[in-house]
């Protein structure tokens, strides 16, 4: 009770140092955007006719409306269209022809009326043109390779602001509309959309068919899908929903493992959510070529086919597991999105981060053996990385315009969203929050909501300040550092909680605090947890606090156990215990628990990073990982070495460093060796593999002969390669590869049939080491017969394979060509992706140059986050060399 006191004291005086509260409870009429919200729809019957030839397509579309108030306007937005006619219709009244007014820059298309619109039911019809692109929005083209030649599909992305180069439309996520879908399409072809065909009929001549969909439930605007080709589909029927994977043809028995997991994850998210999912239908659509990704259409998910098929002879663990995760992931949104859609893009962390959230809990509870909590400490550490500069933006972001909603597709919308969610769920409960999270479903079904509404759910079913906390992590950037401190007196012992703003480039505010969760346990020699000051046992859970103050002192009786803060790895922020603390903590490593050891790990990093704790802290506990058997435990620490070996090169210290982790990393692998043992786990056929592409890549000569000699074999005889070995071989074949070894890989990825496997020989040429094949490498940036979504990759695969002076310098000569060729998404990561890896200031300067020469003012935010990288990698880099000796002497 006297902790909480002192702590309440604190939180009184500090009081305008949190963040502010959140935004208001959803309504229409206060909901951000550009449209005017006099007028809505209600249903949209669209009939679409495309020309695979022309790559054009004739639409009609009768628009349902509600005039709320008077009007002389009607606004939604059009982009790219050509509107042939349009007209107005009420009844028992004579059509209005109306004239169309395009605003291209706004994206807008307005008709003005001679007199007020009196409110009631209209019905708008418009007949318009438009074009098929294969840029990856609105309606594109998609062309890939068979065994029996080069095929065409066509499929839809609307996701954030496309909807509108497909049909005229109020393209909000307020404007929820049914859709009334119809296509004509090759007789031979099939179709697909949100809903199940009601209709298909043949045309005259017999060239064409109609293919009619039912109607979906009301729904925004970037949820609608059509997708149609030679296209197959396996089904099967789950409480009473019907589950279909669809493939072009010949890859239906990649199928089977996506239509299993489908069924489970529907199984697991109608029990979580308390709200079963409402379509009849919901299909797994594989497409073949340059999507990445996923789209959550509603009851008919696109995904690139890497990201939702499996074969089990040809695919690897881990991209089995990440089959399951994006699966997950895109059906969560299927509830919270689809069902509950955030009511403008300044919410959009409440789609994905959310998604996110529930997609690995789901994952989790289904798969508890690939223990994926310990791997989103990747995610974490991402979010984190972007968190502590300046360039970071908060979860909860103001958006004007849809123009820069690409780059909020990013680490703190997606990692941060998945983390805050993760630590607010541990402190309230997890039957608490998951009452709530029922409570908003039922209360907002069918409808729009903000941040706000989930908050006061959340509230509602735990009785706790949720608002308050969240507003601390959503509305503003950053996180802190706790700072850990304790002291036996008189066999009672006092912990002190110190916070701080965490940042790489000291600019954060020095009077912010946050409400942070954060549990606090400790550890005996036996590995058993307990509450502070309390025994080890097994099934003991830590204690949980709040911290509000600046500094918070806690009295515990007791001083057994070595205290350890955040044991589950859950919390949103760094922990630096004091020295004597930490040396703690090093000495009884086998005993910490795997997330307690990622958490130490990515903490003593990120200190280390900003400058707050020696690197020796860090290279000493990666000399105690020779015995660790968690790949989740390894990825941090393979991620950060490689990071250090690429800001050593040209340095006399990277052959230390080089030395170091080799002599690291040869262990576990000698341990495990190349070949697979009968019945061995999936995480050990994981680890190896990431073994033996980090050996190569740190240079170590016996591991590159084999793998050589392997991807000869493979070459001769395919079937030699395991699916597990397959990624680092390849891999380590491009990296060291001879010409011929380059020309045997672009043959190869020539004829790929599956994207998975084009893919991988792509990335093997991106890595090559020679700068003469690099050379040879960067063009195919610019030819048509790579997806737009790859063109970035080419260049940023050679940048990262120690070539950033030639990629950037074939970027800045192709800038024109390869901004053309970009999809709207991508085109502001097109030159910073670049050269994000670069600790070269001039280089930063030059990224800003290049970006406000070429790329709209909106594409300036993402380069400047790119720069602010390359800044922080410089002074890292100052700070690292002087110490790096020292450091992997153990220090």
């Amino acid at each position: 009770m006297r902790t909480f006191l002192r702590v309440l004291a604190g939180l009184v005086m500090a009081a305008s140092m949190f963040g502010a509260r959140a935004e208001a409870p959803f309504a229409l009429d206060r909901t951000p955007g550009k449209l005017p919200k006099n007028v809505v729809p209600v249903e949209y019957t669209l009939h679409l006719v495309p020309d695979l030839a022309s790559l054009r397509f004739k639409g009609d579309v009768m628009i349902a409306i509600d005039v709320r108030r008077p009007t002389r306007h009607i606004v939604l937005n059009a982009r790219n269209l050509r509107i042939e006619s349009a007209a107005l219709h009420r009844a028992g009244r004579a059509p209005l022809a109306l004239v169309p007014q395009l605003d291209a820059e706004r994206q807008t298309l307005s008709f003005a009326l001679a007199r007020p619109l009196a409110p009631g039911r209209y019905e708008l019809t418009m007949a318009y043109s438009g074009v098929i692109n294969r840029e990856i929005q609105g309606l594109y083209y998609d062309d890939y390779a068979t065994a029996a030649g080069n095929k065409r599909l066509l499929a839809t992305e609307h996701e954030p602001a496309s909807a509108r180069l497909l049909l005229p439309c109020w393209d909000e996520p307020v404007f929820r509309a049914a859709f009334r879908l119809s296509a004509d399409v090759p007789a031979g072809f099939k179709a697909f959309s949100n809903m199940p065909v009601a209709r298909q009929e043949a045309l005259p001549g017999g060239a064409l068919q109609r293919i009619s969909f039912e109607p979906t439930p009301r729904m925004a605007s970037y949820l609608l899908a059509f997708v149609t080709g030679e296209l197959e589909r396996s089904a099967l029927l789950q409480g009473g929903v019907e589950i279909g994977v669809v493939t072009t043809a010949g890859k239906q028995a990649a199928a089977a493992y996506p239509l299993e997991s489908t069924a489970r994850l529907l199984r697991y998210y109608d029990d979580y959510f308390g709200v079963r999912y409402p379509l009849p239908k919901l299909d797994q659509i594989a497409v073949p070529g340059g999507f990445n990704g996923a789209m959550e259409n509603w009851g008919a998910i696109i995904s690139n086919e890497t990201a939702v098929l499996h074969d089990s002879a040809r695919s690897s663990d881990s991209a089995q597991q990440q089959v399951f995760a994006t699966i997950a992931h895109e059906m969560a949104h299927q509830w919270f999105g689809n069902l509950v859609t955030m009511a403008w893009w300044d919410n959009l962390w409440l789609n994905e981060g959310f998604a996110s959230w529930m997609g690995t809990k789901a994952t989790d509870h289904l798969n508890p053996a690939w223990n994926v909590w310990l791997e989103a400490n990747g995610s974490r550490e991402w979010a984190m990385d972007l968190d502590a500069r300046r360039s970071s933006h908060a979860i909860q972001q103001p958006v004007e315009d849809e123009s820069r909603m690409a780059d909020a597709f990013d680490g703190i919308t997606y990692g941060k969203g998945q983390a805050f969610l993760r630590m607010l769920e541990t402190y309230l409960g997890e039957a608490e929050f998951r009452r709530g999270i029922r409570a908003y479903m039922q209360r907002h079904q069918y409808s729009n909501a903000t941040t706000a509404d989930l908050w006061a759910a959340l509230e509602q079913a735990t009785g706790k300040p949720v608002a308050r906390i969240a507003s601390d992590w959503t509305t503003r950037t950053g996180f802190p550092v706790i700072g850990v401190d304790a002291q036996c007196v008189g066999g009672r012992r006092y912990i002190t909680l110190t916070q701080q703003p965490f940042a790489f480039d000291g600019v954060a505010d020095p009077k912010r605090l946050w409400r942070v969760p954060v549990a606090i346990g400790t550890i005996d020699t036996l590995g058993g947890f307990g509450a502070v000051g309390a025994p080890g046992t097994a099934g003991a859970k830590p204690a949980q606090v709040l911290l509000q103050a600046r500094s918070t002192r806690i009295e515990q009786p007791g001083c057994a156990g070595t205290l350890v803060i955040d044991p589950a790895s859950v919390g949103y922020f760094r922990v630096a215990y004091s020295p004597a603390l930490f040396a703690q903590l090093r000495s009884q490593w086998p005993q910490l628990p795997a997330a307690a050891r990622v958490k130490l790990l990515s903490d003593s990093w990120g200190l280390a990073r900003a400058g707050r704790a020696p690197l020796a802290n860090y290279t000493a506990l990666l000399a105690g990982l020779g015995d660790e058997p968690r790949l989740a435990v390894w990825k941090d620490p393979l991620y950060n070495l490689d990071l250090l070996d690429h800001l050593l090169a040209g340095t006399p210290q990277r052959a230390a460093l080089r030395s170091f982790a080799i002599g690291l990393l040869r262990p576990p692998f000698e341990r495990l060796g190349w070949e697979e043992v009968p019945g061995e786990a999936a995480e050990a056929r994981r680890l190896r593999a990431d073994l033996v592409q980090a050996l190569a890549d740190f240079g170590d000569a016996a591991v590159i002969a084999e793998a050589q000699a392997r991807f000869q074999r493979f070459l001769a005889e395919p079937a030699s390669l395991s699916a597990a070995l397959a990624e680092p071989v390849v891999h380590i074949a491009g990296r060291y590869a001879t010409q011929a070894d380059h020309d045997a890989l672009v043959a190869l990825a020539g004829t790929a049939l599956t994207t998975e496997e084009k893919r991988r020989y792509h990335a093997a040429l991106n890595a090559a080491l020679d700068p003469l094949l690099a050379a040879q490498t960067l063009p195919m940036a610019l030819q048509t017969t790579l997806p737009p979504t790859l063109t970035g990759a080419v260049m940023a695969g050679v940048a990262e394979a120690g070539h950033i002076a030639l990629a950037w310098a074939f970027a800045k000569e192709h800038a024109k060509a390869l901004v053309a060729m970009q999809p709207d998404a991508d085109r502001n990561q097109l030159f910073p992706q670049v050269v994000e890896g670069s600790d070269d200031p001039v280089i930063a300067d030059a990224l800003i140059a290049l970006v406000k020469a070429r790329l709209p003012a909106g594409a300036l935010p993402e380069a400047q986050r790119a720069a602010a990288v390359i800044r922080e990698r410089a002074g890292f880099k100052a700070r690292v060399l002087p110490q790096l000796v020292g450091a992997l002497g153990g220090g």
